[in-house]
């Protein structure tokens, strides 16, 4: 039996959005997956960057047990989260012009990096730019983001265009606009967005892949392990020493 209360029916609609990204996205992710093991391989180092809650995403794959040591945050101060004070702070951020450019210029990134951008409606500005100018600077980007907001909504970038039309690589998320996956008559709003849940797993998806496409190369992929587990810290150390010139959030 179904369970039709506001908690079963997110669930159902959350495993129904995960089962299309992983039918129907799976050339994408191999293809994102492999872009960042040849990024490896090549000597590169990996970035994601993603603004407001677009950033709980990025950072899942940044220092995390059981993924690539060489994801770096690439942070925006004031965009990353909703610590900043007031939350909306970082929603003004997200379409001022210019920003980007200047933290791309401040930041360690180079050509030959690889670039996670994430941005469910990738209209805003800062994320448009943020692919645009990463491109130009030969650097490879993979960008991760709901296509139905190119077609239901405005870009608020001067170019008229989407996170989409600026990258390598995209991962369609599916996410309807607005985010939001349930009605009912007795709630004025729609409510229970399912844009982390599904952002996050095709992030993993994609770090799994790398690590796996690495492996195939008989290349021993750069993994953290809990430091919760026995012997974690000395794990992570002998990988953080044998990449350090590739991690930045150790400084």
């Amino acid at each position: 039996m179904s369970d039709r209360t506001p908690a079963g029916q997110f669930f159902d609609a959350a495993i129904g959005l995960l089962q299309r990204v992983r039918d129907e996205e799976a050339d994408a992710i191999t293809a994102a997956g492999t872009l960042l093991a040849d990024t490896v391989a090549d000597g590169g180092r990996l970035f994601a960057f993603g603004a407001g809650h677009s950033s709980l995403a990025a950072q899942d794959v940044v220092y995390r047990a059981g993924g690539l040591a060489l994801m770096n945050l690439l942070a925006v101060p004031g965009a990353v989260g909703v610590d900043v004070m007031p939350a909306t702070l970082g929603s003004a951020l997200e379409r001022v012009d210019g920003l980007a450019a200047a933290v791309l210029d401040s930041s360690p990134i180079r050509s030959g990096d690889a670039l996670v951008i994430v941005s469910l409606s990738g209209r805003n500005a800062l994320p448009v730019e943020m692919a645009l100018n990463a491109r130009a600077l030969g650097i490879r980007v993979i960008g991760v983001t709901s296509v139905a907001y190119a077609t239901q909504t405005t870009s608020r970038h001067v170019s008229g265009t989407y996170l989409k039309d600026h990258c390598d690589i995209v991962l369609d998320s599916k996410i309807a606009v607005g985010d939001a996956e349930l009605t009912l008559d007795t709630v004025p709003a729609p409510f229970a967005p399912a844009s982390t849940v599904v952002t996050s797993a095709l992030m993993q998806a994609m770090v799994a892949t790398a690590a796996g496409a690495l492996a195939d190369r008989g290349i021993e992929p750069p993994l953290l392990r809990s430091g919760n587990v026995d012997g974690g810290h000395d794990w992570n150390a002998r990988v953080f020493d044998q990449y350090a010139d590739r991690i930045f959030y150790r400084r």
